[in-house]
């Protein structure tokens, strides 16, 4: 018996076919022994499939493309052919069977979608004189910056009367405003008519952190649901150590941005932060809520220290005393205040001495400063003190006059609009005018004036500084707070013991 065996390639394959052919022939069925050689030299010298992007019109490209030609009628001679489906006899449809399915089809979409029906209306359908509403709509809205619930309710389409009503009920519980982004949940119910607005059903909001309003309709009445809710004040500590850069290692722990920024303010003003270093220690302390619904708002700072590896320590502690609320060192001391440098936000156009008036025309003592300043810009209070004189005065128009401590007094003339009265009490930074040109004035401009003892000085010439000492009782009580800020456990809540020191302030 014979065996075929393979060679391992289509043109090996064709040359052993023939090798066999002449074999049988001649009644010899051994190979010879360099049948390999022949089989190598007949493939080099056929090429049954040259490239035919190459020797273009060649009998080798005439042979390739003989071959493709053989092999795609072949394809085509296998090929089952493209006859239709046969069908069920009589399977077509009626117009109004097309009509009631047509919607469903793909024709249609190329027809430009002239159908928009689930299913092809009939004789049956007849048209409605009014669609019918839904019972209630529900919707979701939100407290914008600078919004209201009024406007955000006027907004979602609630009516002005039910807005009205709606902030007579929960006037008094909303009467610091409602936190922008606040959501509400609000239901419209059946209206009477189509010319008249929807009545509200239902209205559900977070008033505030410990707070949450739920109004509802009850036999055509709106009433209110006050829902409290439990909320720990325990102020949150965080401490660790400064690495690179002193923001982002208190962020690493977890001291919130609004924090962070406070308590770097608070430390500048003590030390050059450039000067700290890797090493130095942060302990933060902040107001922090935590509602048991897992809301948190985060206040003010509280206490903001820095344990330096080298140099002095800061500890700064917020306290209030007489009204004042600033930020006081461990031993007592608090913020230094000093006069301004300027009270607008302006050049100085004209110097304190002798010169010739702008109006009069004849040389005089110009007691103060000039700052040029536009029209409107707001004038500070330079240092804390009480307002003496609030109105018209003469060639200095619009004037303010302010007596601080040290038995100095400051001036402010030529004001558009006063915006303080005789007898207020006020801060460094405080707006106590705008800037005008009344009186004896030739453009808008703040006419600044500097008194001791009642006599005009140079106010380029004076720079002081006030400073505030707690003592007694208050000092007594600014320590112990101290310390029970510094007694707390590190990112943990821990309720203040109860020792008659108010957490919020004195």
């Amino acid at each position: 018996m014979f065996q075929e065996t393979s060679f391992g390639s289509q043109q090996g394959g064709a040359s052993v076919s023939l090798w066999l052919a002449d074999s049988m022939a001649r009644g010899v069925v051994t190979p010879p022994q360099d049948w390999r050689s022949r089989l190598r030299d007949w493939a080099d010298a056929v090429d049954l499939v040259p490239d035919l992007g190459q020797r273009v019109g060649s009998r080798t490209w005439f042979r390739g493309l003989a071959t493709c030609f053989g092999l795609c009628a072949t394809a085509l001679y296998l090929s089952p052919g493209f006859h239709p489906v046969p069908g069920a006899p009589g399977a077509t449809m009626g117009d109004a069977q097309y009509d009631e399915v047509r919607s469903q089809m793909i024709t249609p979409l190329a027809l430009g979608a002239d159908s928009g029906h689930r299913m092809g209306s009939t004789d049956a359908v007849q048209p409605l004189r009014q669609t019918p509403e839904r019972p209630q709509i529900e919707l979701n809205a939100q407290i914008g910056s600078s919004d209201t619930l009024a406007r955000a309710l006027s907004r979602a389409g609630v009516s002005s009367s039910d807005v009205a009503t709606i902030g007579a009920l929960v006037g008094g519980d909303i009467s610091s405003g409602v936190k922008p982004g606040t959501r509400l949940d609000i239901v419209l119910g059946r209206r009477a008519s189509r010319d008249r607005p929807r009545p509200l059903d239902r209205l559900a909001f977070r008033a505030r952190l410990d707070l949450a309003l739920e109004l509802s309709r009850a036999g055509g009445v709106l009433s209110v649901k006050r829902v409290p809710i439990r909320v720990d004040n325990t102020p949150l500590r965080i401490q660790g150590v400064v690495g690179d850069s002193i923001y982002r290692s208190a962020r690493a722990a977890g001291a919130p941005p609004k924090a962070v920024q406070a308590f770097l303010r608070v430390i500048a003003a003590q030390v050059d932060l450039g000067g700290i270093g890797a090493g130095d220690r942060y302990d933060i302390v902040t107001e922090y809520h935590r509602a048991e619904t897992g809301d948190v708002e985060v206040g003010d700072l509280l206490y903001a220290g820095l344990h330096r590896a080298r140099g002095k320590s800061i500890d700064m502690l917020k306290w209030t005393t007489d009204g004042r609320t600033e930020w006081y060192e461990a031993s007592g001391v608090g913020e230094r205040r000093g006069v301004l440098s300027q009270p607008v936000a302006g050049r100085m156009s004209s110097g304190f001495g002798m010169r010739r008036h702008p109006i009069l025309g004849y040389t005089r003592m110009h007691a103060g400063i000039d700052f040029a300043a536009r029209y409107g810009s707001p004038i500070y209070a330079v240092t804390d003190g009480v307002i003496t004189f609030a109105g018209r005065h003469g060639g200095h128009g619009n004037y303010v006059r302010i007596q601080h401590g040290g038995n100095l007094a400051t001036g402010y003339a030529h004001m558009s609009r006063i915006a303080a009265y005789s007898g207020q009490r006020v801060r460094r930074g405080q707006v106590i005018g705008y800037v005008g040109s009344t009186g004896l004035s030739t453009g808008p401009h703040l006419h600044y004036e500097l008194y001791r003892g009642g006599q005009t000085i140079n106010p380029l010439s004076v720079t002081f500084t006030t400073t505030s000492q707690l003592a007694g009782r208050d000092l007594a009580a600014f320590r112990a707070r101290l310390a029970q800020y510094k007694g707390l456990r590190v990112g943990q809540s821990e309720r203040f013991a109860q020792s008659g020191v108010v957490l919020s302030g004195k």
